[in-house]
């Protein structure tokens, strides 16, 4: 068995079907883990996630976009279309993984340790709908996370941000 060090070392895979893990995939940037979906009222938020990845890259900073059907099937399209679709309408040019599952019995092993987090009222668990955000940083520590409705822009994001780069 693989001992797990940090957030990091969990097996992930690219939207390609590429196997990796965050540290191979983003280095020692500091991230921010989204759950994301291509049909949702949140949807447009992919437009503020890409002025982060922006502004930040140049810092050691990257978005990681983790697509997800489990919320009223708003992410229903195959790798393919999710990369089309991300590429063609928002000039996503952050990693995308595979499309997984954030809750439940099948939930990925990355979320199994990202749920574990609290957000700024203290409640830690559930995913609770498409575009929670949770940053990383370059330890592999997660030290915020944001529920749904928070921009990515929002000041508590970007001042989070800044405080880990």
């Amino acid at each position: 068995m693989i001992a797990i060090v940090s957030i990091r070392d969990i097996p992930v895979r690219t939207l390609s079907d590429e196997s990796t893990t965050l540290a191979d995939l983003a280095g020692d940037k500091v991230l921010l883990v989204v759950n994301v979906a291509s049909k949702c009222g949140l949807t447009p938020q992919y437009t503020g996630l890409v002025e982060l990845q922006q502004t930040y890259g140049p810092r050691g900073f990257s978005v990681i976009g983790v697509p997800c059907n489990q919320f009223m099937g708003q992410e229903p399209g195959s790798a393919e279309e999710i990369q089309q679709f991300c590429s063609t309408t928002y000039g996503v040019d952050f990693p995308l993984l595979e499309k997984v599952e954030v809750n439940g019995d099948g939930r990925h092993p990355l979320y199994r340790e990202l749920v574990r987090t609290v957000d700024a009222e203290g409640e830690a668990g559930a995913i609770q709908w498409n575009f929670e955000k949770f940053l990383v940083d370059r330890d592999g520590k997660v030290v915020a996370r944001f529920r749904p409705r928070t921009e990515p822009k929002d000041p508590a994001v970007v001042s989070a941000i800044e405080s880990v780069l």
